[in-house]
């Protein structure tokens, strides 16, 4: 299957953050308590959600971001370059401070360690350069395309002071399905913003992702590939993210293999987390799930990240999406993707949310 898995569920993210300059506003009147720990076993990876909600309704959006931050320790902003408010004239600054500032500091206020995901490319296609690049004819393989990049992935950090940061996303997939221009532009953009961090900040991590079930051949009918490419083109990367939506590739959690994460390092000892993922609890297109289904797959997703040691697991949306409530433009097939949140579109939890909840309870070991 050659056909991109999580573009959609990035897009529905970044409609979300339209909100989120008025969402900020009505935070402080949010409280909040986190489940009571347990002892024993323990788990080394940090949990977390995206900012999301089931519609850009402010009260749902500050509904839900009360529900999963109670249950989670971990916080990830991951979304696009913004491509067209910066080509429009809006600084890096003015950006980050409209767009990230707030909730950043509502999450610290929360306690939660911040993951910073920028995507140079195209979070709807791989294959191709982001749409607002492609509509200003320019193309990330051209370097001052890549020099814009750097220079807001600079501003991002030295605002934001995220403890991980990601300046590529699903680095293997890019590499499969693009042109080859667009990839060694997305690579050369990563390392700019790589050097450009790294001079200044020494505290943060960096990273990119890839996507696993690409790596494992089976979005392609291959067999595994691994990553090793990966290791060579980017060979700044202090920790590896890791994107994975195998329902679309697996009848049922059961079936992934083990060391599905862990193998993808191949001997190295370098930190690994989940930066995106997740099972759908409703059928999606031609494959069957069920809730149980989804629930199981929580339970799989913490043996896999007990296997590897991770250090993370994120989903980028809490809840389902109200299908009937998304903006204009949205793709129409986003009905795949819409059934992977733990709780439906009314905050109602899902069998999966207990199984979440379970994993949450067990003992914080890692310092990350």
């Amino acid at each position: 299957m050659s056909k991109r898995v999580s573009p959609f569920i990035y897009r529905w993210a970044r409609f979300a953050t339209k909100l989120l300059p008025v969402a900020i506003l009505g935070l402080l009147l949010i409280s909040s308590c986190k489940p009571g720990g347990s002892t024993s076993p323990k788990r080394t990876y940090r949990m977390g959600f995206q900012n999301s909600a089931p519609s850009l309704d402010f009260n749902k959006v500050l509904q839900a971001l009360d529900m999963w931050t109670t249950r989670a320790d971990a916080a990830i902003l991951s979304s696009q370059a913004p491509w067209d408010s910066l080509y429009a004239g809006v600084t890096p600054e003015q950006y980050v401070t409209n767009n990230y500032a707030g909730l950043v500091n509502y999450y610290r206020g929360k306690n939660l360690k911040i993951w910073l995901y920028v995507d140079p490319a195209n979070g709807l296609n791989r294959a191709a350069d982001a749409n607002d690049l492609a509509a200003l004819g320019k193309s990330i393989a051209q370097p001052a395309v890549q020099q814009l990049y750097s220079r807001f992935c600079f501003v991002a950090d030295s605002m934001i002071h995220p403890d991980h940061m990601g300046v590529a996303l699903e680095t293997n997939l890019i590499r499969g399905l693009s042109p080859d221009s667009i990839y060694q532009g997305l690579k050369s953009a990563a390392a700019l913003a790589a050097a450009s961090i790294s001079a200044y900040d020494k505290n943060v991590k960096l990273s990119v992702s890839v996507q696993a079930d690409w790596a494992w051949g089976a979005l392609s009918g291959a067999t595994y590939q691994g990553i090793e490419q990966d290791f060579t083109d980017f060979p700044f990367l202090q920790e590896l993210g890791v994107s994975s939506y195998p329902y679309f590739v697996y009848n049922q959690p059961q079936d992934i293999p083990s060391g599905y994460y862990s193998r993808l390092l191949n001997g190295r000892p370098l930190p690994i987390f989940v930066s995106e993922g997740g099972w759908s609890s409703q059928t999606a297109g031609t494959y069957p799930e069920t809730p149980q289904k989804q629930q199981d797959y929580i339970t799989k997703q913490s043996q896999l990240l007990d296997e590897a040691n991770a250090i993370a697991v994120f989903q980028l949306t809490f809840t389902d999406i109200n299908l009937n409530a998304l903006p204009a433009g949205t793709p129409a097939n986003l009905n795949q993707f819409a059934y992977i949140g733990l709780a439906d579109t009314n905050l109602q939890a899902k069998p999966a949310l207990s199984a979440w909840d379970q994993v949450f309870k067990r003992s914080l070991t890692a310092g990350h």
